[in-house]
């Protein structure tokens, strides 16, 4: 079967069925290529940040060894360091007597824990749009196909199983190609989704870990520069 047929002699409906298809297509493949190459990277960097940040002898030479980090572990104990460095500057003031630094540690790690995580939905949506729509748009392709087959028949007056099959074919084709498109994406956002839970997990631990060494030992980072 030749799929530039459809294209030959399909109307604007069904070829703007399979263009939207393999659109689909294409960027279910490109978010699984990026987003798993990043899930990958992200891991090693928090590693990294991680070994870095907790075997330093003190905060002013952990706060050096992740200077240049863009690892999630590194911005949150950046966000960390600064919120208790602004806590202290502020403690003669009214922000100091009326936050507790318990409490406003508290709130700057769970911002900046927010915004880590929602770097991580990217595309997400995007996944799961593909994975619920492609089948339908596949099977709308496929039923429009049939219905312009089945009145070029008609019209033709001559009914044999050499002039059905081939018409009626390239439109179930519509079927294939669009669970072609929704299985890989629903396989990616699972895969995903996975991983998502994975590093906010991850996350969650290591927030809990910053936010108890922050408050045990705010004096010395207080004269971290």
């Amino acid at each position: 079967m030749n799929l530039l047929t459809v294209f030959q002699q399909g109307d604007a409906i069904l070829i703007a069925v399979f263009l939207s298809l393999i659109l689909m297509s294409v960027a279910t493949w490109y978010l699984i290529i990026v987003r798993g190459a990043q899930t990958w990277q992200l891991r090693r960097h928090n590693k990294l940040a991680e070994s870095a940040i907790w075997n330093a002898p003190d905060w002013r030479q952990a706060e050096s060894a992740i200077e240049h980090s863009n690892a999630p572990f590194a911005n949150l104990t950046r966000s960390g360091l600064a919120a208790l460095r602004h806590h202290h500057s502020q403690a003669e003031r009214a922000l100091g007597q009326s936050c507790a630094l318990d409490e406003f540690l508290t709130r700057a790690i769970r911002k900046a824990l927010a915004q880590e995580s929602a770097k991580q939905e990217s595309g997400m949506t995007i996944l799961a749009s593909i994975g619920s729509t492609a089948p339908f748009i596949g099977l709308f392709g496929t039923v429009w196909g049939i219905y312009h087959a089945l009145v070029n028949i008609g019209q033709a007056g001559q009914v044999s199983i050499a002039t059905v099959a081939g018409p009626i074919g390239e439109a179930l084709v519509a079927t294939a190609a669009g669970l072609a498109a929704a299985i890989p994406a629903v396989l990616a956002y699972n895969a995903l989704t996975r991983a998502q839970r994975v590093f906010a997990q991850e996350m969650d631990y290591f927030a809990h870990d910053l936010h108890a060494q922050l408050l045990t030992q705010a004096g010395e980072i207080h004269g971290v520069r």
